[in-house]
């Protein structure tokens, strides 16, 4: 499995409740340049319209050795889920507060897949709990390797 795209911002912003595997329908030029790194799911954000889910403004720059037909890098993407996670993913959607967000896209033998997360907003003072919480953590791996050296 091969890390292409992660959105490190997601987990800081969001507490991430479950997370699903789509499969993203892309045209020969998009895998291409997918498989050369060049792609982006920073400002991206996923929705479900008419029973399907899409993936907006995921950003997959042109492949260089392409032709014209290249297509809109920003063009939505429709994903590939079961109809049984789709309808619980848009039940809890309609809940307050969720929103689908995606995490990492990957290589999984051969075939580009996407991560995306069931998420609900983070307040500030959730941040900086968390922040604490890592400070602290790190400062207990710390201590615990200099004891094990002296």
């Amino acid at each position: 499995m091969k890390i292409i795209a992660n959105n490190k911002k997601a987990y800081h912003d969001y507490f991430v409740e479950d997370t699903y595997e789509a499969g993203i329908v892309l045209t020969g030029n998009e895998i291409k340049s997918i498989r050369q790194g060049k792609c982006s799911i920073k400002e991206s954000i996923c929705r479900i319209i008419n029973n399907e889910c899409f993936i907006i403004n995921m950003n997959i720059s042109h492949y260089e050795h392409g032709t014209i037909w290249n297509g809109d890098p920003t063009r939505t993407r429709k994903l590939l889920l079961h109809k049984k996670e789709i309808s619980k993913i848009n039940g809890q959607l309609t809940q307050k507060g969720y929103t689908l967000i995606p995490i990492e896209v990957y290589l999984k033998d051969g075939l580009c897949k996407l991560k995306i997360g069931l998420c609900w907003g983070k307040k500030i003072y959730d941040k900086r709990q968390d922040k604490k919480n890592k400070d602290i953590n790190k400062q207990i791996s710390q201590a615990l390797k200099k004891s094990i050296k002296s």
